[in-house]
């Protein structure tokens, strides 16, 4: 059995409008909502095995801040995440190191929550900034993920937990 959390990076700055989409940063939402998600999810008592992350800016800084709660986890960055496709979400996770049995990916919009909504029956309108949609697939080695039985595990975000 193999666990995918699927995460899109916290909320972005747009302070300088020309500024490089790639090099955008958190800007005072995200840098408290990744922290806020990542304890959550901790609370979960989940346990993450790799954290693998677009190399965009924003991208980073979100999957560094579950790093903060997730310290034995490694971290890799893929390049192929950003601005991914259905078609590149599913080449990376069938990459994957077997040794990896729960692996957190930070990723973006559209292709992300495209990527969510072909993995199994529960579909979403979007998911939202640090959003997590999380799946259990019943695989022993990532090269099946395309073919494996994905279960719905959950779905969390920052505004349904409104009261902080």
């Amino acid at each position: 059995m193999k666990e995918l959390f699927v995460i899109r990076h916290a909320k972005s700055s747009w302070a300088e409008p020309f500024q490089n989409d790639f090099d955008r940063p958190l800007n005072d939402r995200g840098k408290k909502d990744a922290p806020f998600m990542a304890a959550e999810l901790k609370k979960k008592n989940i346990s993450i095995d790799l954290l693998l992350t677009s190399d965009a800016k924003r991208a980073a800084a979100t999957c560094h801040c579950f790093y903060n709660e997730f310290t034995q986890a490694k971290i890799l960055i893929e390049p192929k995440l950003y601005q991914a496709t259905t078609k590149a979400f599913y080449e990376v996770v069938q990459d994957l190191d077997n040794q990896f049995n729960s692996v957190a990916i930070f990723s973006h919009n559209t292709g992300l929550t495209d990527f969510v909504n072909d993995l199994c029956n529960v579909h979403v309108d979007i998911v939202p900034t640090c959003g997590i949609y999380a799946v259990k697939i019943a695989i022993e080695d990532w090269k099946e993920f395309r073919k494996g039985k994905k279960g719905f595990w959950f779905f969390d975000y920052p505004k349904n937990h409104l009261i902080r």
